[in-house]
C-alpha cells in the first residue's frame, strides 16, 4: 500500500489506555479519546488505520481490525496485532515501541466486511489473528440474538487470543480447534459450511491457505460466491512478469503510460483524471471500472466472478495481460 499525503488527513488522537500480551507474539491494545470522550460508532468488520514508524523512519499506515464489541459510542477501541519478524515493520514498532499512556494516530472506522443484515444463519470462521473482525461479528450476532456459530482455529492454547473471552460469552456457539499447524487436524470446512442456502453466509479471516480453502470448498459444494466473505490486509506483491503499460481514460481523454512498478491508479490520478478510490489495496471495490479494450490481470480481492466476466476490474492493484489498455473513466 503506498501512502499518500492525504492518507494522513482527518486523523484521531488516542490514548493507549492499556497494552498487553494475548497470545504468543500478539498484543492487545485499548485505545480511548484523549479527552474521554466517546469515540465514532461502528459495527463488525470495521477496521482503523493506525500511524506508525517504519524501520527506515518514514510514516506509514497499517490497518487493524476493531475486534471489541460494536457500539454507537464506544468508549474504547480494541486492536490485536501479531508480531511478524518478516513484515515491513508496522508491527514491530506497535510491539516495541507503543506503551499505556502514548498518544498515537488512528484513522476513524472504515468498513470493506461488514455482516448481511437479512441473513438468516452465520458461519463465523477464524484462523489465527484473522480472529479479530470475527470477534466482532460473534459479539454483534449475540447482541442482535441471530443465529451463528463461530470455529477458530490456532497451532496451541498459548497462540489463541481473546480464548478468555470467547468461552464464556459464546459457549456452545463457537468451537475451538488447535492444530500444531497442520490445517487438516483443523476446522473440517465441508462439514462446518454444510449445503448451500440463500440465507446462509460465510465470513472467513485468516492466512491466505484458510481463506482460499474456504472459498474453494464453498464453491464445490454449490455455494453462491456473494454469500462467502472474507477480508485481507496485505496488498498483492508486484510480479516479476509485470510490464508497462498503456491506460486510455476514454470518457477523460487523458492517456497515461504507467510503469511496471506504479498502481493503474495512481497514475491516472497524477494525469488529473477525477476516479473513485478507497482502500487502494483491492478489498472494496470502489475503484472498480469497465474495461473496454484490453485484458486486465486481476489482482483483487472484492470484485466477484461475474463482475471480471463483465468486464471490471480493480485500478488500484490489477495490471493487465496486453499492453494496452481503454478504462471507460
Amino acid at each position: 500500500m503506498s501512502e499518500r499525503k492525504e492518507d494522513f488527513e482527518n486523523l484521531m488522537r488516542v490514548r493507549v489506555a492499556a497494552a498487553r500480551h494475548i497470545a504468543t507474539d500478539v498484543r492487545r491494545f485499548d485505545l480511548e479519546s484523549e479527552g474521554g470522550a466517546p469515540l465514532p460508532g461502528f459495527h463488525a468488520g470495521a477496521h482503523v488505520d493506525i500511524v506508525v514508524h517504519l524501520p527506515d523512519r518514514t510514516r506509514a499506515l497499517r490497518a487493524y481490525s476493531l475486534c471489541n464489541a460494536p457500539s454507537e459510542k464506544p468508549e474504547r477501541y480494541t486492536v490485536a496485532v501479531l508480531y511478524e519478524a518478516d513484515g515491513t515493520g508496522g508491527s514491530m514498532f506497535l510491539h516495541e515501541s507503543i506503551r499505556a499512556g502514548y498518544v498515537i494516530d488512528i484513522s476513524p472506522p472504515r468498513n470493506y466486511f461488514e455482516l448481511v443484515e437479512d441473513a438468516e444463519y452465520s458461519v463465523l470462521i477464524a484462523g489465527g489473528i484473522g480472529i479479530t473482525p470475527i470477534l466482532a461479528m460473534a459479539h454483534e450476532l449475540a447482541a442482535e440474538q441471530k443465529p451463528f456459530e463461530l470455529h477458530y482455529a490456532a497451532k496451541s492454547p498459548e497462540d489463541m487470543a481473546f480464548r478468555d473471552t470467547i468461552e464464556p460469552n459464546f459457549g456452545e456457539q463457537a468451537r475451538l480447534y488447535f492444530d500444531g499447524g497442520d490445517p487438516a487436524k483443523g476446522i473440517d470446512l465441508g462439514a462446518v459450511l454444510g449445503p448451500p442456502s440463500p440465507g446462509r453466509h460465510a465470513y472467513v479471516c485468516g492466512p491466505k491457505g484458510m481463506i482460499d480453502a474456504v472459498r474453494a470448498t464453498a464453491e464445490a459444494a454449490g455455494w453462491d460466491e456473494a454469500n462467502v466473505h472474507f477480508e485481507v490486509f496485505t496488498p498483492p506483491a508486484p510480479l516479476s512478469g509485470d510490464a508497462p503499460v498503456e491506460v486510455v481514460a476514454a470518457k477523460s481523454g487523458i492517456t497515461v503510460q504507467v510503469a511496471k512498478d506504479q498502481p493503474i491508479l495512481d497514475a491516472l490520478e497524477d494525469a488529473g483524471v477525477i476516479c473513485d478510490s478507497d482502500c487502494r489495496m483491492g478489498i472494496c471495490g470502489t475503484c472498480a471500472v469497465k474495461v473496454l479494450e484490453g485484458e486486465p490481470a486481476h489482482r483483487d480481492n472484492v470484485l466477484l466472478k461475474s463482475e471480471r466476466a463483465e468486464g471490471m476490474m480493480c485500478t488500484c492493484v490489477s495490471r493487465a495481460t496486453t499492453p494496452r489498455l481503454v478504462l471507460d473513466i
